[in-house]
């Protein structure tokens, strides 16, 4: 039995919190499975466009440099796979190292001069003010943006041996023998002026490209060595192209590929003559190929063409990682 004490005492009754229903949790966010098929799904007619466009004629091109391939064979396509022979016969031919030579000089004469005067335009932009360099800026943009035809054709406007404005010109200032001068009738100028027009549409890009680099080099390092008593050109040898020298390097590997394969102005222009005169590679192999109808050897040629291209590039970046690892 309880007491009285017991019975008078009152319960202390413990209340625990109302549970408040809780919400179902959250469904984990699905992310997409890493092995999904999906992205690559979505990214596949691109690349395949991009593979059929880029590939396939590389492809096509090396199986008719192995094949007697001329009017015949691309009309009926029974070509007939001969081997060598097609490299053979192109090798034999004087005209065909005539061409490599030429196009090996035509390359440096033009990547030393694009380099040269790209350079000094962007340092030149990176000293004027802020109108001298929008104006020169706009300026290369829109030489960058004409495109190679009309370009072309303007320089043959310039140079016309009748109506030309650079025999008016010159004419003008007293220099009697170039009236009705024929600059294309003979293979120097017609030469010269092909280099020209191709630095003329290679330096804009160079340029903007160099001077969007030199705006990153820190002026500190420009005070420091003005303060050590250096000079510009000390300057830019000890300190720009040290650390712009990546950079330089792949302009100048991208002007080597864009002068080493320059056909529409030199077939616009001169067709490659007069002679031989302005005949490159790329123009020798489109010769051969349409002029006697012999796809294969233009094929041959064009393989030729890529080999010694992509020698040329080998060659110089083996030595661009040797420098690099000498200055680690």
């Amino acid at each position: 039995m309880s007491t009285a004490r017991e019975r008078t005492a009152p319960r202390s009754v413990t209340r625990r919190p109302a549970r408040r229903p809780t919400a179902p949790a959250p469904a984990p966010a699905r992310h997409a499975d890493r092995g999904s098929l999906w992205p690559y799904v979505l990214i596949a007619p691109a690349v395949l466009g991009m593979l059929y466009l880029l590939l396939y004629p590389l492809a096509r091109a090396v199986v008719i440099s192995f094949q007697d391939f001329r009017l015949r064979q691309l009309i009926l396509g029974d070509a007939e796979f001969v081997g060598l022979r097609n490299y053979r016969t192109l090798l034999a031919d004087p005209r065909f190292w005539e061409a490599v030579r030429r196009t090996f000089v035509f390359m440096a004469v033009s990547v030393v001069a694009i380099m040269i005067i790209s350079t000094l335009v962007a340092l030149m932009i990176e000293r004027l003010g802020r109108i001298g360099r929008t104006a020169v800026l706009s300026s290369l943009v829109l030489v960058w943006a004409v495109p190679v035809v009309a370009a072309t054709t303007v320089f043959q406007w310039l140079f016309h041996s009748e109506f030309g404005i650079v025999n008016e010109a010159l004419t003008g200032l007293g220099f009697h023998s170039f009236e009705s001068y024929p600059w294309f009738a003979h293979g120097g100028t017609a030469f010269t002026i092909v280099v020209v027009l191709i630095v003329w549409q290679s330096v804009p890009f160079a340029a903007i490209t160099l001077y969007s680099a030199l705006t990153t080099v820190p002026g500190e390092l420009y005070e420091s060595a003005r303060i050590d008593g250096a000079g510009a050109t000390r300057i830019f040898r000890s300190v720009t192209f040290p650390l712009l020298r990546p950079l330089f390097m792949l302009v100048l590997s991208l002007e080597v590929i864009w002068t080493f394969k320059a056909f529409v102005q030199i077939w616009v222009m001169t067709r490659g003559g007069p002679g031989d005169a302005t005949t490159i590679l790329p123009v020798y192999a489109v010769q051969t190929a349409l002029a006697n109808q012999r796809y294969d050897l233009g094929s041959a040629a064009s393989m030729v063409t890529v080999l010694l291209m992509g020698g040329v590039l080998v060659l110089y970046f083996r030595q661009l990682f040797r420098q690099e690892g000498e200055h680690l």
